[in-house]
Order: structure tokens, then C-alpha cells, then sequence
């Protein structure tokens, strides 16, 4: 059985929606529609995500370096 986590790898905020997309198996891009389409329509997304952010892990592992690159435009 899989665990849901929060995703370390795909992620724009929380990992959030990249971990629900691992953890239904499809694109996390669908999952990241269903939030914004869902805060346009009644606007419980935003609370949803904000209490799924709190409650869900974070995956386990060390998180990846990212290279920053400074003085690039």
C-alpha cells in the first residue's frame, strides 16, 4: 500500500498536489487544476490545501540541493 506524502521532487508550494499526484498516479498538473478550479468556484481549495499542508508528511529522505545561480538574468 502506498503512503501519501508530500513531495520533495514536484512541488510549487507545499508538494502538496505532487504528492497526491503520486500517490492517485496521474499528473500533479490535474491535481493543481482541481485546486485552482475549486477556489474559483466556492473558494474551500485554498483551506483544503492549507489544512493538507499541515497534515501530510513530507516525503522521507534527504531533500535535493538546487543550484542557484547568482548575478544570471
Amino acid at each position: 500500500m502506498n503512503k501519501l506524502y508530500r513531495s520533495r521532487t514536484n512541488r510549487v508550494l507545499g508538494g502538496v498536489a505532487g504528492g497526491l499526484g503520486d500517490y492517485f498516479r496521474v499528473d500533479p498538473v490535474v491535481v493543481r487544476l482541481i485546486f485552482v478550479l475549486l477556489a474559483l468556484a466556492e473558494g474551500n481549495a485554498v483551506l483544503l490545501y492549507l489544512i493538507a499542508w499541515l497534515i501530510i508528511p513530507e516525503e522521507p529522505g534527504e531533500p535535493e540541493e538546487q543550484e542557484v545561480k547568482v548575478g544570471e538574468s
